[in-house]
């Protein structure tokens, strides 16, 4: 996805959505060359953990996978 259409989504400050992009940069979870985000396997993987844990924690909430 397109960095800063990817700003504008997030609903951030620009100067904060830079600071999380770097840090996922920093952990792999993400890659972003040319402008361009791409979210890596460990992104992904990252994510359907924090998802199953929310619906084992928290109940049975709308995530799309």
């Amino acid at each position: 996805m397109n960095k800063t259409r990817l700003a504008g989504a997030s609903e951030l400050s620009y100067d904060k959505f830079l600071i999380y992009l770097e840090w996922m940069c920093k952990k792999k979870l993400i890659k972003e060359e040319n402008g361009s985000v791409q979210v890596m396997d460990e992104g992904i993987r990252t994510y359907n953990l924090l998802v199953d844990w929310i619906l084992k924690h928290v109940g049975k909430l709308m995530f799309r996978r």
